[in-house]
Order: structure tokens, then sequence, then C-alpha cells
């Protein structure tokens, strides 16, 4: 590569700090590098979680899982499957 960073690759990470990093996932097993996908992404839907209980406060549990679940699902899939319209209901 010639010294230079691949895109996908933060710009404000010390050098060593990021070969650390970047040896710890290459030791990672299949399965350890899931579970790190797995929390994140039970990381990311928290959050939006949290985005949608102060957009909505006044909605159910139920309605605030059809919203998460709006975000990760096209619009068809939404009404085909739970009778909920994206479009008219808002995320």
């Amino acid at each position: 590569m010639g010294g230079r960073r691949p895109r996908f690759q933060p710009i404000d990470t010390h050098p060593e700090i990021e070969h650390v990093l970047t040896e710890g996932y290459r030791r990672m097993t299949p399965q350890q590098k899931l579970q790190q996908v797995d929390a994140l992404t039970r990381m990311v839907q928290q959050f939006a979680l949290a985005r949608i209980q102060k957009d909505h406060p006044g909605a159910s549990e139920h309605e605030q899982q059809l919203r998460l679940a709006s975000l990760w699902l096209n619009r068809e899939t939404m009404i085909r499957v739970f009778h909920w319209d994206p479009e008219q209901e808002g995320y």
C-alpha cells in the first residue's frame, strides 16, 4: 500500500494503537467476530429505541418495536408482515 491508509481506517488513531487493534481482530475466531457484530448491532438498536421513545413518548412497547423494525425493513415488508405503513405512521 505504500504507506497510504485504506479509506475505511480512521485517521485519528495512532498507528501503534491501530496495529494492536488489527492484530486483535486477526486473532479473533469467527465466532468471536460474530459476537462483536451482534453486540454492536444490539447497541445501535438500543440507541435507535431511545430515539423512538424520545420522539414518541406515549407509544406502547409494541408500537416502539414496530417503529424500530421500520428502520431496518423496507416499507413493503412492514406492510405485508406487520400491517404497518412507515410512510403513514412514521419511523
